[in-house]
């Protein structure tokens, strides 16, 4: 065979392993695997022309409505559960990894810049107020505040170390590790813990209780603790980055930091960990009841309320399978935690930052 007959034959062997993948996604659909598809597309589409609209209206000035994260949170959950449905129905649509390091039969790493835009508007609409009160040390704050609790409450060091890397996780959590925060979902949840007013109040009750144990253990945090109570008096304290962290922890975090030592043989991943005491801040009553029933993670919940809960958190949030369920084990819950991997693992590449200086 002569030269220019091997390169013709080259030509039309690269041109078939170029139009075989055309060929296969021409192959005829069912009924149910073009309704998934179809439903992906209508999703797509609705949550760029969301992202669309609230793009337009800030940079506009124009006023934004009630709640203006809520229409592009719920559409994402779209993009992402009809793309499960699609993936389970045509299992060929399963793509690469995403830099989000959400599952790729959950996303198509085609559509990672719509997120990216997802997250820049929530910075815009989640901005903290003008007389918001920061910190220069946001992260060292969290764990100090939770290493001192954790001390008071009569914790080995090590077991106070750990009571300060998951309180970083939980700042993660709640607000990516941005302080002073407000919640575009929620006009309730504010701050550095997203904290309610109420919540907030019952912290700081607690703080008050504790706060002679801790002078006593460590005066260099009493008196900082003082300053920022000073400069937070008559403010809301969910806006001074240190009160809303302390009072946060207290209302619900520090009372469980007793169970660290069981919790950590338990569950000795630090990240799954962190899931857990973020738990207690979306279902702290049955979170509680797993801890107490000495079998935490084959501890099973079938209240539609909680299930409801943890959707609304994007825990079984997602395609018709997770959302179909009616009940799970602790087990489950974790492992269907997976949207706050990244989360963490920021926490945790942050605390070891701390810890080396």
């Amino acid at each position: 065979m002569g030269p220019r007959c091997l390169a013709a034959a080259a030509l039309a062997a690269l041109a078939f392993l170029f139009a075989a993948p055309a060929i296969g996604q021409q192959a005829a659909l069912t009924a149910k695997q073009s309704d998934a598809l179809a439903a992906y597309d209508r999703a797509l589409a609705s949550f760029k022309a969301v992202l669309a609209e609230r793009r337009g209206q800030i940079e506009a000035k124009q006023p934004l409505p009630n709640l203006p994260g809520q229409a592009l949170y719920l559409a994402r959950v779209a993009v992402i559960s009809s793309y499960k449905d699609l993936t389970d129905a045509v299992p060929s649509r399963i793509g690469k990894p995403n830099k989000f390091e959400i599952p790729p039969a959950y996303f198509d790493a085609e559509i990672e810049p719509l997120v990216d835009e997802y997250g820049r508007l929530f910075d815009i609409m989640e901005a903290p107020p003008a007389d918001a009160q920061n910190s220069a040390t946001p992260f060292k704050d969290v764990v100090d505040l939770a290493v001192a609790i954790a001390r008071a409450k009569g914790l080995s060091p090590a077991q106070a170390d750990a009571a300060g890397r998951i309180s970083l996780g939980l700042f993660f959590a709640e607000t990516n590790g941005k302080q002073n925060v407000r919640n575009g979902r929620s006009n309730t949840y504010m701050g550095s813990l997203q904290t309610g007013p109420s919540e907030d109040r019952n912290g700081r009750r607690k703080w008050e209780a504790i706060k002679p144990a801790i002078a006593a253990a460590d005066p260099d945090l009493s008196a900082r603790d003082d300053k920022e109570e000073a400069r937070a008096r008559g403010t809301d304290h969910r806006f001074n980055h240190w009160t809303n962290v302390r009072d946060g922890l207290m209302n619900a975090h520090a009372e469980l930091f007793a169970e660290i030592p069981a919790i950590v043989k338990v569950l000795p991943d630090p990240i799954d960990q962190m899931k857990l005491f973020e738990l207690i801040q979306i279902v702290p009553t049955p979170t509680r009841s797993a801890l107490r029933s000495g079998n935490l993670l084959d501890y099973r919940v079938s209240d539609a309320t909680v299930m409801r809960h943890l959707r609304n958190n994007s825990i079984f949030a997602f395609g018709q399978a997770d959302r179909g369920r009616t009940s799970a084990s602790f087990r489950d819950i974790l492992g269907a935690m997976w949207l706050f991997n990244r989360k963490f693992e920021r926490a945790m590449a942050k605390y070891a930052e701390i810890k080396a200086r």
